[in-house]
């Protein structure tokens, strides 16, 4: 195995890879003394500006931090906004959430990570200055009953009964499923992306009694098959939490109930579960392959069925896109003589030096359109020609913007036309797509032509 050091930063390993296996490296010429100097220097430099040689170490920023730094209320709160932001709106209903609090005498909180603690905070974990439960969070605002609904995450054993019970004599149900480490995590991959065991049952029983509206909350590190449940109009809403850390369930809270406006967007998209069944996990190219069906991987290539896709996400509120400021087409002033201007090509080198200088920007205005202020991300994608096996689609960029009720702001996007709008060909080279190109800028689509 080729050892590697990241010249783009990556020159460290927090584990013992490294130092039970560079000598040998070093020996079979597999990695060169110098490389391993260059690492040191960036690691140090790395030290030298965090201040950790600024002469006496109790003296410096972080050399005398202990826990009363670290369980601040301001640190606390942090953790609860990141759990905040990380939360994905996924289902809402005819708008049902959020959910009034003075509406709702009794909430019946039910599932396997509704009353869970260290499941929040998934792996390479740090110690939490405390936990707040997705039960807890709730409780917080309106009375709350209580059920597991199942034995364990893994849900061999369902309590149906018992969970159905208490949604019917409540006025909203709060479902708080997914997984744990003990189905996902490092060294232990997931047989299926089904819910576990009987959770989809447990689900599925509970929302046909229930009265009012139940909101189904997934607490996982991946993706999962929740089909059944996003065409079930008797669940109202989906969050997707992720694992949100020790806060996790105050955040919960706070969108469920509308003292937060969500903003998150998928990271990842959500397959059903016959891609999983068809696709060998052990393929990982991403591009299809018609001839043995292969449907290809990641938003970029993968044009079939999903659950969800990469970047979904609701909002409370609405937001109008009106795009400002794009060029309709650019031009590349090759060399002269250069072969693409006595022949047809399909693309040029994106290391020609002309490239390389050729830039554009992109204005949209954005405003929120609704009642409530609340984060919004603008996405910009880009489609480019038909050509190299290109991607359907590619991020090219996004930013965050937060408007108060009825507020614009103009979001800008500065596109290098060698970076952005480039693509590799079939013999691993960087070229730029010349044709249309059709730019995805938050809910628009423009139409650019490069040229020559």
């Amino acid at each position: 195995m080729m050892v590697h050091f990241d010249t783009t930063g990556l020159d460290l390993n927090c584990g013992s890879f490294l130092t039970d296996n560079i000598q040998a490296a070093i020996d079979r010429r597999l990695l060169n003394e110098t490389d391993i100097d260059r690492a040191i220097s960036n690691n140090i430099a790395t030290l030298m500006r965090l201040g950790f040689f600024d002469g006496d170490p109790s003296k410096q920023l972080y050399g005398n931090l202990g826990p009363e730094d670290v369980c601040t209320p301001a640190n606390q709160e942090l953790a609860r906004e990141a759990a905040r932001q990380g939360t994905v709106l996924l289902k809402n209903t005819e708008g049902l959430l959020p959910l009034s609090p003075a509406a709702i005498k009794s909430l019946a909180v039910i599932g396997p990570n509704a009353n869970v603690t260290k499941t929040m905070i998934g792996n390479y974990e740090g110690i939490p200055c405390k936990y707040t439960t997705p039960l807890q969070g709730l409780t917080a605002s309106v009375a709350t009953v209580y059920h597991p609904g199942c034995d364990s995450v893994a849900c061999g054993n369902v309590q149906v009964e018992e969970a159905k019970e208490i949604a019917t004599s409540s006025d909203a149900v709060v479902l708080v499923m997914g997984s744990d480490q003990s189905i996902e995590s490092e060294a232990l991959d997931r047989i299926d992306i089904t819910l576990p065991g009987q959770q989809s049952l447990l689900i599925s029983e509970v929302a046909n009694v229930s009265k009012g509206p139940l909101i189904l909350v997934i607490m996982s590190g991946g993706g999962m098959d929740i089909q059944f449940a996003k065409d079930n109009p008797k669940i109202s809403g989906i969050l997707w939490v992720g694992f949100p850390g020790e806060a996790g369930g105050a955040a919960i809270a706070d969108i469920i109930f509308g003292y937060h406006n969500p903003s998150g967007r998928l990271p990842m998209t959500w397959y059903p579960q016959s891609y999983v069944e068809k696709v060998p996990m052990t393929n990982m190219k991403m591009r299809p392959d018609p001839a043995t069906e292969y449907p290809g991987r990641t938003y970029r290539f993968y044009a079939g069925d999903t659950v969800y896709s990469f970047g979904e996400g609701l909002s409370y509120s609405q937001f109008d896109h009106h795009l400002v400021r794009a060029p309709k087409f650019v031009s590349v002033p090759l060399a002269v003589g250069h072969v693409c201007l006595s022949s047809a090509c399909k693309s040029i080198d994106a290391l020609e030096q002309t490239c390389k200088n050729l830039a554009f920007d992109i204005h949209l205005r954005v405003k929120n359109t609704g009642k409530m202020s609340g984060g919004h991300v603008v996405f910009l994608f880009s489609s480019p020609p038909d050509v190299h096996n290109a991607p359907r689609k590619h991020l090219l960029g996004f930013q965050k913007v937060h408007l108060t009720p009825q507020a614009e702001k103009l979001v800008r996007f500065d596109i290098d036309v060698c970076k952005h709008l480039s693509l590799i060909d079939e013999k691993g080279n960087r070229k730029v797509a010349l044709g249309q190109h059709i730019l995805r800028v938050g809910s628009l689509t423009h139409s650019l032509n490069v040229r020559i």
